[in-house]
């Protein structure tokens, strides 16, 4: 099997796991948020805080997936 047939295959299939693996990542921290604000409403601001730096980082793991998968398309 030729390099850039595993390479038509393997993208997609990257790509798709990053994806679903942000996706639950992501579920799971807004929910855990939504959680303790409802816990603790007076810190609200500080769950927030941590929350979005949080999704940051898991939306920065999905986009360099993307960005690597943009640079081996450019390879079939």
């Amino acid at each position: 099997m030729d390099y850039k047939v595993l390479l038509a295959f393997s993208i997609p299939i990257g790509l798709g796991i990053a994806a679903f693996g942000s996706a639950l990542a992501l579920g799971k921290a807004v929910a855990a948020a939504m959680e303790a604000t409802g816990r603790q409403p007076e810190a609200s601001t500080k769950i927030l805080i941590n929350m979005a730096t949080g999704c940051a980082f898991i939306e920065a793991l999905t986009i360099y997936v993307l960005v690597l998968a943009f640079a081996l398309a450019g390879k079939i």
